[in-house]
């Protein structure tokens, strides 16, 4: 009976000793801070969900638009536009996501080598911080325009093709 409780007791200890980590893999990205998913995200300039504000209070984004284009009966002057802001967009966020990948890179290399000091990682979360926050704001800024350019209907269609229903608050600013 002893031994039974040994081995039981053992196992547990076992059991636990190797417990895993909700981080348990995640010592073998290239970037620890980030996935791959958004590494690839950055490096094509992708919004991962940065905009989100914008697009679940009725302001649209141009990559969206554009997928819908057909369903929202986009005129060929409304789709040239949002095009054209999707480009802009993209000529903006892939710099700065090179920006942002290079600068997690770093703070990952000193403390990979043990090298950071508080002055250091002030200065690199900082300079993260503020290109986070410029991708972000080039993401917002597009969704802005694009709802500039839809129709009230063509809002509230594509509220309804995302899966917001009708209820979404669809805001009409036209461009003066």
């Amino acid at each position: 009976m002893r031994l039974l409780a040994a081995s039981i007791g053992l196992a547990l200890f076992a059991s636990a000793a190797v417990a895993q980590s909700p981080y348990t893999g995640m010592q073998a990205r290239s970037i620890k801070g980030l996935s791959d998913q958004q590494v690839a995200d950055l490096k094509a300039g992708r919004g991962m969900g940065l905009a989100l504000p914008a697009e679940l209070n009725g302001y649209p984004g141009p990559a969206h638009v554009l997928e819908l284009a057909d369903q929202l009966a986009l005129a060929s002057d409304q789709r040239a536009r949002v095009q054209s802001l999707f480009d802009a967009m993209k000529a903006e966020a892939i710099p700065l996501g090179a920006r942002l990948l290079d600068q997690e890179t770093a703070l990952d290399r000193q403390f990979a080598n043990h090298s950071i000091t508080p002055e250091a990682l002030k200065t690199a979360t900082l300079q993260i911080g503020l290109t986070q926050a410029e991708l972000r704001n080039t993401h917002l800024k597009y969704h802005l325009q694009t709802a500039q350019i839809l129709t009230h209907e063509q809002m509230q269609r594509y509220a309804v093709l995302r899966g917001y229903g009708s209820s979404a608050p669809m805001h009409q600013h036209h461009m003066q």
